[in-house]
């Protein structure tokens, strides 16, 4: 099953977990076979967020809500249960600063 894990940091701690370890952590977890994708993320003012209401699409600039910690980044693992992915999700270095979400990658229902 695939879990997506949501990297989110203040955003006064982008920087607190140097890039090479963020990496380093990044080509461990590939190594096993698990990580399909990690990316870090441009900060959120930099974001243009887009919304299609009675026909009309409007963009903004930046976040649709404001928040304390902002979405830093993610991984998308391939693991046989949400144990396993909370303890790949753990060996995230920016946990020790923000939070990791983990949640299950729900399959579209071409019938729904």
């Amino acid at each position: 099953m695939k879990y997506l894990c949501l990297v989110y940091l203040e955003p006064g701690d982008r920087h607190a977990v140097p890039d090479r370890e963020c990496l380093a952590a990044s080509v461990a977890l590939r190594a096993g076979g698990q990580v399909i994708a990690a990316e870090a993320l441009h900060p959120a003012e930099i974001a243009t967020t887009l919304r299609l209401r009675d026909g009309a699409l409007s963009m903004t600039d930046g976040p649709y809500a404001e928040t304390k910690e902002q979405l830093a980044g993610f991984y998308l693992f391939e693991a046989r249960d949400l144990d396993e992915a909370l303890a790949l999700a753990a060996q995230i270095p920016p946990v020790r600063v923000g939070s990791i979400e983990v949640r299950p990658v729900r399959q579209l229902d071409p019938n729904g």
